[in-house]
Order: structure tokens, then C-alpha cells, then sequence
């Protein structure tokens, strides 16, 4: 258990890659501040599960990261209720797919705000307790995209690529109080949102699941492999380790080859 006594908030947390996350950190015995949406009843079973689960305080707030006011509100609150905050994991992101001329200002406006506008919010309102401590873990969950273009996703990219370059900044002014900050960039992770667009277009294309799987793969990924949620969690736990203190201002790929072609 080699995070009791820590305290994680992962940003949009109630499912996917941000659950797979404050579910590893919670099996290393961090308490863990759940953050997302969902039906509420459902969020509560979730985290009176991980709790147990885990043996491990866990919180929930639904704060909405497209409003500054919100994100500072729930760093402060993870801290009050928590006692601190020693981990802080910038997960939550919208996608929205559409030419550039085609695209929608209000979501190029949305994606900005909670894609990138909240990893700058949240960092800046936790990096001085971390500081003072002289211990802190800032994990900001970027993407392929943070390091590679695709069509149709200007937002995405665009907020994604900004993450990167924020995370270097962060690691550059951090490198010397403690404070470590990295950037996972997973390519095609197996969500519930991913698996239920494979089953979408098994459907219309009338195929099975691993068929489609191994197509949309191929768009973009040497290793027709998917990555899990779990195993973005192992890495964020790793980069929480004693083996990875010296780790800073990194953009690690975890993406089956799609950026080293």
C-alpha cells in the first residue's frame, strides 16, 4: 500500500479511464476524491463500493470543470474533507467531431474550457499546498492527440497539445519543490463509450465486435490491441512511486505505436 495516507482527486472519475485510475490509486491505499457525472444513486453505490473495496476514505463532487469557479471549489474541497491533497489527476475531457468550418463555436468553446481550461485551473489552485508540503503528483490524462493531429478534431487536438505544453511548464517551475508533473497520452483505451461504439458498428456493418475492433485499430494503431483503463491506472501509479520521482515534465505514450510511425 504504498499510497496510504495520500490523497488523489481524479477529474471525471465515474467511469473509464478516470475510474480505472482512482481505482488503482485506491489499491495502493490513497483516499480518493470522485469527480464526474451519472445518476446519483449509481455514483453512491460507486463509492460506497471503492471504499470498501479498498478500505479507503472515499469522496464524490460533481462539480462542473467547465466553470473555474467550480474546479477551485472542488480542489479546496478535496482538501477540507480530505485533509489534503497529494495527488491530482486531470482526466475529465468531451470530444466533438466536425470540419473546421463545420465547427460549432460553442463546442470548440466547451471542449477548451474542460479539456484544457480546468487542468490549469485545478493545477493552480492545488500546486501551493503540494509546495509546502514538499510532496505532490500532478498526472494530466493528454492523449495521441496531445502529440499528433487526426481531422476533424481541431478542439481535441488543440486542447490536448496545450496540455502537453502546460505539463512541461508546470514540471519546469515544480522541478525543484518536490513536485513532479507528467502527461499520459493513451491512444484507443476500451471504455464503456468505446465498447458501445463497437457495438454500434458491428450492428450497421453486421459484423462481430472484433471485427470492428480490429478496423478501427488499424486506423490509427500499429498494435491492434486496446489499452485499459487498468492499465493507465498501473502507470499513474507508478509515476506516483519512489521509482519515478526524478520522472518530470514527461509525455508518455501508451498508445500501441500509433506516434512512433
Amino acid at each position: 500500500m504504498t499510497l496510504r495516507e495520500r490523497v488523489a482527486l481524479v477529474t471525471g472519475s465515474t467511469s473509464g479511464i478516470g475510474l480505472g485510475v482512482a481505482r488503482a490509486l485506491a489499491g495502493e491505499g490513497a483516499d480518493i476524491m470522485l469527480n464526474g457525472f451519472g445518476d446519483a444513486e449509481a455514483v453512491e453505490s460507486l463509492r460506497l463500493a471503492l471504499a470498501q473495496e479498498f478500505s479507503v476514505r472515499v469522496e464524490f463532487d460533481d462539480a462542473d470543470l467547465t466553470k473555474p469557479q467550480q474546479v477551485r471549489a472542488l480542489v479546496e474541497r478535496t482538501q477540507k474533507v480530505l485533509g489534503g491533497l497529494d495527488i491530482l489527476v486531470n482526466n475529465a475531457g468531451i470530444q466533438f467531431v466536425a470540419p473546421i468550418e463545420d465547427f460549432p463555436d460553442d463546442k470548440w468553446d466547451e471542449i477548451i474550457a474542460l479539456d484544457l481550461s480546468a487542468v490549469f485551473h485545478a493545477m493552480k489552485v492545488a500546486i501551493p499546498a503540494m509546495k509546502a508540503k514538499g510532496w505532490g503528483r500532478i498526472i494530466n490524462i493528454a492523449s495521441a492527440h496531445g502529440l499528433v493531429a487526426s481531422i476533424n478534431k481541431v478542439a481535441y487536438v488543440a486542447a490536448k497539445h496545450a496540455v502537453v505544453g502546460a505539463t512541461k511548464v508546470a514540471a519546469l517551475e515544480l522541478a525543484n519543490d518536490g513536485v513532479t508533473v507528467n502527461a499520459i497520452c493513451p491512444g484507443w483505451v476500451l471504455t464503456p463509450l468505446v465498447q458501445q461504439q463497437l457495438e454500434s458498428r458491428a450492428h450497421a456493418s453486421s459484423r462481430d465486435v472484433r471485427h470492428e475492433s480490429q478496423e478501427l485499430l488499424r486506423e490509427k494503431q500499429p498494435m491492434l490491441e486496446f489499452t485499459t483503463p487498468e492499465s493507465v491506472g498501473a502507470l499513474a501509479v507508478f509515476l506516483c512511486s519512489p521509482a519515478a520521482e526524478t520522472m518530470t515534465g514527461s509525455a508518455i505514450s501508451m498508445d500501441g505505436g500509433w506516434v512512433a510511425q
